[in-house]
This record gives C-alpha cells, sequence and structure tokens, in this order.
C-alpha cells in the first residue's frame, strides 16, 4: 500500500476530517506513525490488553471478537476499512480493548501512541472536537439503546442487544450463545426468541445452527424491522 494512499485513507476517519493539509502535513512531521501489515488470522489486539494507541485500519478487513464471560455469550462482527479501533478505549479509569480483534484479510495498519495523542494531536482543535464529538456521540448512542434493552416486542429486544454491543450497524454480526442465556439477557422467552429467529431464517435474514445467530447483513435485518414496525 503506498503512503500517499496511506495518508488519504486517514483523512477520511472522523477523527481528521476538516484538517486543512497544512495541519496534517505538520501532523505527520511531528507525530510517530506505526505502519504494520498483518496476514490473515493474525491478531491485532486482543480483549483486556492495555490499549495504549490509536489503532487504525487503512486496507484489509477485520473479524472484531468480544467475549462476556459473566453472561455466556460471544459476539464476532467484521470491521472494514477504514476503521478506528476503540479510539473510547484509549483514556479512562480502565483503558482495556473490549474485544480481540484479528486480520480476516492481508490488513494494513497505522497506529499512533498515546503520548503521541496527548503531546501532539491534543493541540489540534479540529482534533479535539473530533474525538470529543467521537465519545460524545458513542455516549449517546449507549444511553439511548440502554434504556431500551428490555422495552418493545421480542424482535426489538433482539436487535437492540445486538445494537448495543456492535461497533457497527452494518456487515456480517454472529452471535454464539444459549438459548436459555439469550432468554434470560432479554428478559424474554425461549419460545418468543426462537419464534422470531426462525421468521427471520425464513426471510434469508439470518442462518441458524447449534448456539449461533448469523446475520449476513446487519443493516438489511435492521431495514426489514423499520419496514414492520410500519405496518
Amino acid at each position: 500500500m503506498e503512503e500517499n494512499s496511506m495518508y488519504d485513507k486517514l483523512l477520511l476517519l472522523p477523527l481528521f476530517q476538516g484538517l486543512c493539509k497544512e495541519d496534517f502535513t505538520n501532523i505527520l512531521e511531528k507525530v510517530k506513525l506505526h505502519f504494520q501489515k498483518y496476514p490473515t488470522g493474525h491478531y491485532i489486539a486482543r480483549q483486556d490488553d492495555a490499549c495504549n494507541s490509536l489503532t487504525f485500519v487503512l486496507q484489509g478487513k477485520v473479524l472484531s471478537e468480544s467475549t462476556d464471560k459473566t453472561h455466556h455469550y460471544t459476539l464476532y462482527e467484521t470491521l472494514d476499512a477504514p476503521h478506528v479501533i476503540e479510539p473510547y478505549s484509549l483514556f479512562g479509569m480502565h483503558p482495556q480493548y473490549n474485544a480481540s480483534y484479528s486480520a480476516l484479510s492481508s490488513t494494513h495498519i497505522v497506529t499512533i501512541d498515546k503520548s503521541y495523542v496527548l503531546a501532539e494531536l491534543s493541540k489540534y482543535t479540529i482534533f479535539q472536537l473530533n474525538f470529543v464529538n467521537l465519545l460524545c456521540n458513542r455516549t449517546q448512542t449507549f444511553y439511548r439503546r440502554m434504556w431500551n434493552t428490555h422495552i418493545g416486542n421480542t424482535q426489538e429486544k433482539i436487535i437492540n442487544f445486538l445494537l448495543l454491543r456492535c461497533a457497527t450497524t452494518s456487515g456480517y454480526k454472529k452471535l454464539h450463545a444459549r438459548m436459555e442465556d439469550l432468554a434470560n439477557l432479554l428478559d424474554d422467552t425461549r419460545i418468543n426468541i426462537s419464534k422470531v429467529l426462525n421468521d427471520w431464517k425464513q426471510q434469508g435474514l439470518v442462518s441458524l445452527s447449534r448456539r449461533e445467530i448469523e446475520i449476513p447483513d446487519m443493516n438489511a435485518l435492521l431495514t426489514h424491522n423499520q419496514s414492520t414496525d410500519n405496518i
């Protein structure tokens, strides 16, 4: 991947949008960028590891794997470039990754150490605003979905459960969980959940196997849910 192409892709990310070319050039002169290439199957970061840098996926596809040992489920999703991996985990009381990330294809990564974020990037008002907006948008979305977790019909409960835990609202998702555990999490019955899942399966929105729910396209499921709400 050519260096100029990498810089162009960085500018597409929300954290750098609005920066003028001169400011971005100054950043590149002062901030040390670590360029890495990960082959298919290699881990970029692991759940519970310390998050000490901003990590940008500039090319390729990444698999996110998040396990909740308390409630006995694992959520997988694919993330396409360009993407920033958990910028909200860089600061706070627990600066750790909430999921593991591995390369699904040859993947190009750029990382910026936390020290450079504090010493250099924080000098640029546009970057500060972008970072704050990103954190605020996530917090507001998270708060809104938290209130809706156990509200609505079974279909809405399942979708809200997924949205609350997914990094994006599109692309491939897979939930590995026992039906009993999912029913307890949603405060619903196994019968209701099975009925909704089998209905989605008949419409080609999900694939079902033992303890696994695969969603080829989350956006298609959301669109279906919105259309049924309007009926």
